[in-house]
């Protein structure tokens, strides 16, 4: 036997390891991990096309204010994105890890363990989701509803929801800011936009001020109001008025209500305040002034 072919039949032996490691280990990994982000990216689009297709339908739609459904609709869809996406990255893991040819009867002890700390670590974790699923099959909010959170610790969060999934919703304030909020730390959820929505608007005036006068322009201003044409497509009936809801030192405070679309309840609160002080000044009834109190003592202390 030459040199050369026992070169050859020692190298044959190395050869055939490197194919098979590679056929049998590297291949059907480098393929599930292709996999499994194809897949992620599969879902990220279809779920943008199913929101993409509800706003449409909204923007081309009468209705001025997404309905009840379609916001149970974009958040139901976010959850079930989200829950797809984690269940093809474990079963991408599980997938590895047997094509690695690690035997599985022999992982169930360590996952025991792992699992039991995990349990202890990540009980905030489970609340969360519990809290999330619940709040989503209860259609407590959803996608664009106008929300007050209280928070454990007694803080709280405003804002008109831009995301919810089964461990924190996400809210967007006045200022543009987003808050992120774990669902498991929501005690009590305020929805402003659920249904319909009411607008208070509070008149302060001078005490001495001819009510009857004040009550019949306040009507006249409400039946303008529900038969404009703008404001007639936010306004559910014509406002109301309440009449004097208190009574202070030197005014008395009259309230007006009206219900509206759902969330246009604080266009409809601005639109009202400017009619109602049009309509005063018309009539030459002033609105109380706000009394600023003085220190006595500092007013004549010198400088």
């Amino acid at each position: 036997m030459t040199i050369s072919s026992l070169l050859a039949n020692s190298a044959l032996p190395t050869f055939t390891g490197w194919r098979l490691l590679m056929f049998e280990r590297i291949l059907p990994i480098a393929l599930w991990i292709v996999g499994a982000v194809l897949a992620n990216r599969f879902v990220n689009w279809s779920s943008a096309r199913v929101t993409m297709h509800i706003d449409a339908q909204f923007k081309k739609g009468d209705a001025l204010v997404r309905s009840e459904s379609a916001k149970h609709q974009h958040a139901l869809i976010q959850v079930i994105s989200w829950v797809a996406i984690a269940a093809i990255y474990l079963f991408m893991g599980y997938q590895i890890v047997k094509a690695l040819g690690v035997p599985i009867n022999a992982l169930v002890a360590p996952a025991t363990v792992i699992g039991a700390a995990l349990g202890f670590g990540a009980q905030r974790v489970v609340q969360d989701l519990l809290a999330g699923f619940f709040l989503i099959t209860e259609r407590q909010y959803g996608f664009g509803d106008v929300v007050n959170l209280s928070l454990t610790g007694g803080s709280t969060a405003e804002g008109t929801v831009s995301d919810v999934t089964l461990r924190v919703t996400k809210l967007r304030n006045t200022d543009g800011e987003v808050i992120t909020v774990p669902n498991g730390q929501i005690v009590k959820a305020t929805n402003l936009s659920k249904d319909w929505a009411r607008a208070v608007v509070d008149i302060p005036l001078p005490k001495n001020v001819d009510m009857g006068k004040v009550n019949s322009l306040l009507q006249r201003v409400g039946e303008r109001a529900y038969h404009d044409p703008v404001m007639s497509t936010l306004l559910l009936d014509t406002p109301s008025l309440m009449g004097v809801v208190s009574i202070d030192l030197d005014q008395v405070n009259v309230r007006m209500v009206a219900r509206t679309l759902p969330g246009k309840q604080f266009e409809v609160g601005r639109n009202l305040r400017e009619r109602i002080v049009r309509s005063l000044a018309t009539a030459g009834i002033d609105v109380a002034p706000v009394t600023d109190t003085v220190d006595d003592e500092a007013e004549v202390r010198p400088s």
